[in-house]
């Protein structure tokens, strides 16, 4: 019994492979235990990455990266631009950029960064953003704030969240950025964006 208990033990610590195409994009990811739904990409994620409006110069950031599966999917779909990927979880960090070496994606940077604390004063095109439902208002209104100002003229902030959220974020939208759509809705999640106005 002690025996097959600590075979197991040493199954459960190896690395989890997940194979993913999303459009033409090939990526095999690393994931482990303690990361967020490390067997399988979250369908808010994919969600958002359907309806994701991307060009091949834009420069981009994944706010709260996992492992990376937002960021590394831009990354590949703006191979003019750069993606930036941070996270407040150094086990989160470290196997983004395994899988970003992994997937030989030389376009993109990973670092740790409470929300937008670490990441140098600049200007993107794409902010994306798989928000916890329980990140707190205060944090979400941060979240919008700091969106907002890092942000080019016409530059979009889309984010996925559980749809018993979406009335909080329609009116924080409101109220940052003077504007709110709706991209998809589900039962369980809502993809929207916030466009930052022009100058």
């Amino acid at each position: 019994m002690k025996k097959d208990l600590l075979a197991w033990n040493q199954q459960i610590r190896k690395d989890l492979t997940l194979q993913t195409v999303q459009q033409e994009h090939t990526l095999t990811l690393k994931t482990t235990w303690g990361l967020f739904s490390p067997r399988a990409i979250d369908a808010g994620s994919q969600m958002l990455l359907d309806f994701l409006d991307i060009q091949p110069g834009d420069h981009c950031l994944d706010l709260g990266c996992g492992y990376g599966i937002l960021g590394l999917v831009m990354a590949k779909r703006a191979p003019q631009g750069k993606t930036i990927l941070v996270d407040k979880d150094f086990v989160a960090v470290e196997y983004t950029e395994k899988n970003r070496q992994l997937n030989h994606i030389d376009n993109a940077e990973c670092f740790l960064s409470n929300g937008f604390d670490h990441i140098p004063e600049q200007q993107f095109d794409i902010i994306v953003s798989n928000i916890p439902a329980k990140v707190g208002k205060e944090m979400l209104y941060i979240y919008l704030f700091d969106a907002l100002k890092y942000l080019k003229p016409g530059g979009s902030f889309y984010i996925v969240t559980i749809t018993g959220l979406r009335q909080f974020f329609k009116r924080g939208f409101h109220e940052v950025f003077g504007h709110y759509e709706k991209i998809k809705q589900g039962k369980v999640y809502t993809v929207a964006r916030g466009i930052k106005k022009g100058d």
